[in-house]
């Protein structure tokens, strides 16, 4: 057989049989759908391995996470019971405060109450007669006046 690069164009066309042109061409097309199936599970199987990859970083992002988590609660507990009864002792005292609080607004309240009450009785007795103009007029507007 002769190594086709080594012969020149005008030799080449010279005693070529179409037979097995036709073959060479078919056996090529083969070729070329079997490298695209071949290639096309390789690209299968990569996102596979990417997915299955991403899932296994979840995992392992999920147990750090909860170890941290675990780290941090211990150091927040052990620093709790090292001050004793102090977080006790603060909540005495924000109760404390509270209902201080709470006392001097009911006092206010019971003080500025008759206040409240006469305002709003001498707002409810202001009466006036007076009808306005504007209303007038578009009373006599309405039923043509």
């Amino acid at each position: 057989r002769l190594d086709f690069h080594k012969i020149t164009p005008s030799q080449r066309s010279v005693g070529r049989d179409t037979t097995t042109t036709t073959m060479n061409s078919g056996t090529g097309i083969q070729e070329l759908m079997a490298a695209e199936t071949r290639a096309s599970q390789i690209v299968a199987e990569a996102r596979i391995a990417r997915g299955d990859r991403m899932k296994q970083a979840q995992v392992d992002a999920d147990e750090l996470i909860a170890a941290y988590r675990l780290e941090q609660q211990d150091a927040f507990d052990k620093k709790a019971n090292a001050d004793g009864g102090s977080g006790n002792n603060a909540s005495a005292k924000l109760q404390a405060e509270t209902n201080a609080e709470v006392q001097d607004m009911q006092g206010q309240f019971h003080q500025n109450a008759q206040k409240a009450v006469d305002v709003l009785l001498s707002k409810c007795c202001e009466v006036s007669l007076e009808v306005p103009s504007a209303r007038i007029r578009s009373t006599q507007k309405i039923y043509g006046k």
